[in-house]
């Protein structure tokens, strides 16, 4: 190993259509950077999107579990093509697609510690896997297993108490209990089950890793709160699954030492260390940069927030996973459909396409609207369960349209940020002093979008130029395992560019935007009562 200062760290997002890698330095600065696109670069395993799925079955999606093993091989060749030094990588760290599971045969870890450094991974592991193709998050076959335990515990609500979220249709505990009801043979023949996280961190340690905390939260099997698996929760998924998933660590563990393997065959050094992989949400917690206070939205396709939490608090939709940062605190995620699509469709009808001129009419509206509150979704949205738009006058009086295109897009978007805000309270999130909104994402461009934002959170705005945040929140977490006991998570990054401050709030913002998000509850309420059918 180099000495400190000229010591590299790997970071790696295995998500759904791609794999990403960057090695950066000491200062976490980027040296190399690379990916393989699965549909192009490994086009044998016939995905479209980097995933199976068929006319007959369309809500069963999977992934081969070669393929990622694949695309691994290529990936490290590419580095070393690109001029990288594996010998000066000091730790390697990465995220994953969350929700997806891995069935590992029995006789496979062995395998695994006895690679063959002349031979490709994939030729190696291609008899490794019980259940081939895996099961990932966009499936969604899973609706009796989620009842089942739900159920188990005493209904949704419980089940979100002690595991974060309600049952879903894509966590892998779900998953993991239709493998055992439906495939016994499989399912017995299985010898450890892994995330896809911790699946990746097992090729690099040539020995069966250990689920993360942050990532063992998107499985319905967690108990966030004692950070141990729930033993009835297991009980009725699937028969002696603890011997199969072993203890879940913190997502800043040190797992180990890398394998031989690539000591041999890519001139790792023997002394190179790998860190818990981690699912790409908590991932991209931490390539954001969110300390406690903050809170991240990524505005795109569909809206996403990140929110640190001190203490868990019990909500039925959305997520509460452990925090990979900090062994002790927690994050919440929350994912809105209805995002930067809905704000086009209102731009193309009242500016013509045109974002300079929509940014006009945001502008020259005032805060608040004149007492005009709308919500617009496209699809169902998941909080609130609507669809259609819904646009409201000072009286709260449902009316079918604005009379102006000013009062349209600033509806647009205080409808949304509101939103926004309300359910980051339902989840504990309490606005500071130093509370700051990162933003990221397509509409992260746009300062006047984010001026709303600021004004609707009283909060300032900064923007994160970080691309690929998963990957890059891998190589920090690398390198921060390292020196965990001596330093912070955010001291490790103080070489790093702080976020760029775009917007403050106004004076009155928080006297005007208070009062509507509790408007907000009152109007959602009603609108929910109204899309009941009637018993």
């Amino acid at each position: 190993m180099g000495e400190p200062q000229n010591s590299t760290f790997l970071g790696l997002d295995f998500s759904t259509q791609q794999l990403k890698a960057v090695v950066v330095d000491d200062n976490l600065n980027v040296l190399h950077e690379t990916s393989v696109q699965y549909d192009n670069d490994l086009p044998e395993f016939r995905t479209y999107g980097g995933v199976l799925q068929t006319k007959e079955e369309p809500n069963v999606i999977t992934a081969p579990t070669l393929m990622w093993v694949k695309a691994l091989d290529m990936i490290l060749d590419r580095l070393r093509v690109c001029g990288v030094d594996f010998s000066k990588v000091a730790a390697v760290s990465g995220s994953a697609q969350q929700h997806g599971t891995v069935y590992w045969s029995k006789g496979s870890r062995t395998t695994l510690q006895n690679l063959n450094p002349e031979k490709f991974l994939h030729e190696q592991l291609v008899a490794a896997f019980a259940v081939s193709p895996a099961p990932i998050w966009r499936d969604a076959s899973t609706s009796a297993e989620c009842r089942l335990l739900e159920d188990a515990v005493g209904g949704p609500e419980k089940l979100a108490e002690i595991t974060g979220s309600r049952g879903y249709l894509r966590f892998s505990g779900p998953q993991i209990a239709k493998i055992a009801k439906r495939r016994p043979e499989a399912y017995e023949s299985t010898e450890r089950i892994s995330l896809v996280s911790s699946f990746a961190a097992s090729l690099f340690l040539g020995d069966f890793a250990p689920i993360d905390l942050a990532d063992g939260s998107g499985m319905n099997l967690l108990d966030i709160r004692t950070k141990d698996w729930h033993d009835e929760l297991l009980e009725v998924c699937a028969p002696n699954l603890r011997e199969k998933l072993e203890a879940p660590v913190p997502s800043s563990s040190d797992v180990g030492p890398i394998s031989a393997y690539f000591v041999e065959r890519f001139g790792f050094d023997e002394k190179c260390r790998v860190v818990a992989f981690t699912g790409d949400n908590p991932g991209s917690l931490a390539g954001l940069r969110i300390s406690e206070g903050d809170i991240a939205c990524s505005l795109g396709t569909s809206d996403t927030l990140f929110v640190w939490l001190n203490d868990p608090k019990t909500v039925v939709d959305g997520h509460v996973f452990c925090n990979p940062i900090q062994d002790d605190a927690y994050m919440a995620l929350v994912c809105f459909k209805n995002g930067s699509l809905t704000r086009e469709r209102i731009r193309d009808s009242t500016a013509g396409k045109e974002w300079q001129l929509f940014d006009e009419l945001l502008d020259n509206t005032p805060r608040g609207n004149f007492g005009n509150f709308a919500f617009y979704y496209d699809v169902e949205e998941i909080l609130p369960r609507l669809v259609g738009d819904h646009r409201f006058n000072k009286a709260n009086e449902r009316i079918a349209r604005y009379s102006s295109k000013e009062v349209e897009v600033r509806a647009v978007i205080e409808g949304q940020f509101v939103a926004r805000r309300a359910h980051a309270e339902d989840f504990g999130f309490v606005i500071g002093p130093n509370t700051r909104i990162i933003a990221t994402g397509g509409a992260s461009n746009n300062k006047t979008i984010l001026q709303v934002l600021a004004d609707v959170f009283n909060s300032p705005v900064y923007v994160s130029e970080i691309a690929n945040s998963a990957m890059m929140g891998a190589a920090y977490r690398a390198k921060h395992a390292l020196f965990k006991d001596k330093l912070k998570f955010e001291d490790i990054l103080n070489t790093l560019p702080e976020p760029k401050l775009v917007c403050q709030p106004y004076d009155d913002a928080e006297s005007i935007y208070k009062p509507m998000v509790q408007r907000y509850r009152k109007l959602i309420e009603e609108l929910l009562r109204e899309a009941q059918p009637e018993s």
